[in-house]
């Protein structure tokens, strides 16, 4: 097997031009086949002289077209190193309009037969990605890294990548439709993937964030029903989850007046602004619709009866009896605080438990809905806080006045 040895800066170019075409030509024999190895390395060269790389990307991926249909004929290492030759034509093009054109040529033949070696052609891809400047180039790359992870099932290799979307979306500048594309693309590949619940119920949000509810997406939020429904049972399912912005999302808004998802939009209400109660009665007459999406009934209740006591905890004024808790979550007497040591160790609620009295002080819990309303209560409590902290160094900074002129009386009084 030939070994492609870097010698000088052009050399790895037309060495890659001949290895592929000696490949490829190895079946005709040396009468024909040299000649058209020589022809192939000749016109790479005059490409090189006259600086023509779109020409030159053009022919190494025809050269290479042989190794990536049939990549069991050249090693992983020895193709990785001929592809990542062929990505390096993007750093000496003069013009970042002909980078592109040598990016969407490589990337077209990368996403052929995405299931052979999808790994070592994700692995291109980056490589690919981190050599060009272009914020714009690199989002079209990564949008096809996403095609092939897809469709050679090779998730694990590119969702390591996901926890850094939000930056990546900064970097590459582009608009919402992008955006909605990329989260969609995202969310379907966490879909199906074990121990992602999470991070496919977050991508679904993003999603579902990015339609405004403007005339410019009366023609597509339809589209987004499915995810929409998708993201409800998701959060409703989950024993982790206890706040979401769904319920005011335009694209899940719309399932309310939709005759097919309307009930689970009603689900949805249940679990973010009522009580166990309403979640009973729901289920008594919905038994089975909570079947058809795998929902467990006795799961449903334990998230209910966390939801309940988020409820009182905001109505209540801090402080809730027992008695009102017995009711809320349909519990026995002896199981108070059972459920409040849970929610406490679920992050979701702060409070003292006060025995002698039969009662909770909450200082702290989860908002199920954090919308507008939400933010101007934090706002005005800021307010407060920012309030108190100026009149406490105020108070510091007279008392500290006082107390140095009541030491210079002194001082002139000891003289």
């Amino acid at each position: 097997m030939a070994t492609i040895v870097n010698t000088t800066e052009e050399e790895p170019m037309l060495a890659v031009v001949r290895f592929t075409a000696e490949l490829a030509w190895a079946d005709a024999g040396p009468e024909v086949a040299d000649p058209e190895v020589t022809r192939l390395c000749l016109e790479a060269q005059e490409h090189i002289l006259a600086g023509r790389w779109l020409e030159m990307a053009s022919l190494m991926l025809a050269s290479a077209d042989l190794l990536l249909t049939s990549p069991s004929r050249v090693p992983d290492k020895d193709l990785e190193c001929i592809l990542s030759v062929i990505c390096s034509l993007v750093t000496k093009v003069g013009s970042e309009d002909e980078a592109l054109q040598i990016t969407d040529l490589i990337c077209a033949k990368l996403i052929q037969q995405p299931d052979d070696k999808p790994a070592l052609r994700l692995k291109v891809m980056f490589s690919l990605y981190n050599l060009l400047p272009s914020p714009y180039g690199k989002a079209f790359v990564y949008k096809k890294a996403l095609e092939i992870a897809t469709a050679g099932k090779a998730a694990e290799c590119i969702i390591p990548s996901f926890k850094n979307i939000d930056s990546f979306v900064r970097e590459w500048g582009i608009g919402n439709l992008e955006q909605r594309e990329l989260y969609l693309a995202i969310a379907r590949i966490l879909k199906d993937h074990k121990g992602m619940t999470k991070e496919y119920f977050n991508f679904l949000n993003k999603y579902l964030a990015t339609f405004k509810g403007s005339d410019d997406d009366s023609a597509t939020i339809g589209d987004a029903k499915e995810e929409a429904v998708a993201a409800i049972i998701e959060f409703v399912k989950s024993s982790t989850l206890f706040q979401c912005d769904l319920l005011n999302m335009p694209a899940v808004a719309q399932l309310e007046e939709d005759e097919k998802y309307q009930l689970v939009y009603e689900l949805l209400k249940i679990f973010l602004t009522k009580r166990l109660d309403s979640y009973l009665e729901f289920q008594t007459a919905n038994s089975a619709l909570l079947k058809d999406y795998g929902l467990v009934h006795e799961e449903c209740i334990t998230k209910m009866r966390f939801m309940s006591l988020l409820d009182l905890s905001s109505r209540c004024s801090g402080e809730i009896p027992y008695s009102v808790i017995i009711e809320a979550l349909q519990i026995n007497d002896d199981e108070v605080e059972q459920w409040i040591v849970k929610a406490i160790a679920f992050k979701i609620l702060d409070c003292r438990v006060d025995q002698l009295n039969q009662t909770i002080i909450v200082s702290r819990h989860t908002e199920r809905i954090f919308g507008m309303p939400q933010w101007q209560g934090l706002r005005a409590k800021l307010g407060v806080w920012r309030g108190n902290i100026a009149s406490a160094i105020n108070t510091i900074q007279a008392n500290k006045v006082t107390e140095e002129g009541t030491q210079g009386m002194q001082g002139l009084m000891i003289r």
